[in-house]
């Protein structure tokens, strides 16, 4: 890509999009395009085609979707697969209308089947059925990997699919209910430890900022106890779903972020085409290579905030599915290796919280 070149990067302003964003302004690329929601609804087809007829983009990072945690993806399943297949249907559809030079797709390693050999290579795609909490989100996924690689087979575009891990960072979601699970510990056990030292100023900034069902910091110590224990927060223990047992890998947002520029650099989707008649599984998976439990992670979180409850497990609550360990030979071929360990990038996240919650106050 030319330092000039006109890039969209389309969901610009959330935890993916914004990394990329920086990384591509750090790298010298000096024409980036961004809209936020308010601005440009990527569900509303007519609304995108107006979009790219205007902007005329040579390069798209489609980071843009629809995303949330277990419960999220349970809860709202018709939201998840609608939504992110529309997202998609527009976005890569006019990319293709508008003739760009390349695009990156971003999904997640949620397309693979819930029991496959771990780590998931990419050929492990479609080789089972998938994990069922998450299953729409992840079908729209794969679609949207599909219709990249279609598109390249039948007309010779150059449209690249990779498959982030669990991600984390600055700009992360910390909604009680529709995040993801590193960034809702880190909020959980945070206003848990602000419970025991009875500061209520720092509770009232942090439900102000985000507020919990309606419940915002102007609300009483008793509703705000109340709300805050309906999702198992309290002075004396966290409560977390599930068992604590399942092993997750977790990828520092930024760096997923320069892999991602990095494959727009130096990889093309005919470097990804396997020898032989069938053409498939030629998407990227990102990822570190490494997990941990959840177990484990919930209590790196307490020592890094500084909690010393309880950290219960509810295990009348779901799981979903138990190991998902990315291979990243692939990656680690072309040339790219991840530098952040969870250790650093958890200290590194609950210093970008407490700093966010800081800012609120001025910008109030």
């Amino acid at each position: 890509m030319k330092k000039d070149a006109r890039i969209y990067v389309a969901g610009h302003r959330g935890l993916v999009g914004s990394a990329i964003w920086n990384n591509l302004r750090s790298k010298g690329y000096t024409q980036l395009i961004g809209r936020s929601h308010g601005e440009l609804d990527l569900l509303d087809p007519l609304a995108v085609r107006r979009f790219f007829d205007e902007e005329r983009p040579e390069y798209v990072f489609l980071a843009a979707a629809h995303v949330g945690g277990i419960m999220a993806n349970n809860t709202y399943r018709a939201d998840f697969i609608y939504r992110n297949l529309q997202i998609q249907q527009n976005v890569i559809g006019e990319s293709f209308r508008h003739g760009i030079e390349k695009l990156l797709f971003l999904g997640s390693t949620c397309i693979y089947p819930r029991d496959i050999p771990q780590p998931m290579k990419e050929e492990a795609l479609l080789t089972a059925p998938l994990e069922y909490t998450n299953e729409p989100y992840a079908i729209a996924k794969i679609a949207g990997l599909k219709m990249c690689e279609s598109f390249n087979l039948q007309y010779g575009t150059n449209y690249i699919a990779v498959m982030p891990t669990n991600l984390y960072g600055p700009n992360d979601n910390f909604h009680l209910e529709n995040s993801h699970v590193l960034p809702a510990m880190i909020r959980k056990i945070h206003l848990a430890r602000c419970l025991v030292q009875n500061d209520w100023t720092a509770i009232r900034r942090d439900m102000n900022l985000r507020p919990v069902n309606d419940v915002d910091g102007t609300a009483s110590e008793e509703a705000i106890v109340a709300v805050l224990a309906g999702y198992g927060i309290e002075a004396a223990a966290v409560s977390l779903w599930g068992t604590g047992k399942p092993l997750r890998e977790f990828l520092w947002s930024e760096e997923m972020a320069d892999a991602c520029v990095y494959i727009m650099e130096h990889v093309d989707f005919d470097d990804l085409k396997p020898s032989g008649k069938e053409i498939r599984n030629c998407h990227i998976n990102i990822g570190t290579g490494k997990e941990l439990s959840i177990g484990s992670l919930a209590h790196l979180i307490r020592k890094t905030v500084g909690y010393d409850g309880e950290i219960r497990f509810d295990s009348t609550k779901p799981d979903g599915t138990m190991r998902k360990l990315t291979d990243v030979t692939k990656l680690h071929a072309l040339g790219w290796h991840h530098n952040v360990e969870i250790e650093e990038g958890v200290e590194r996240l609950y210093r970008w919280y407490l700093a966010d919650l800081e800012k609120s106050d001025s910008r109030a």
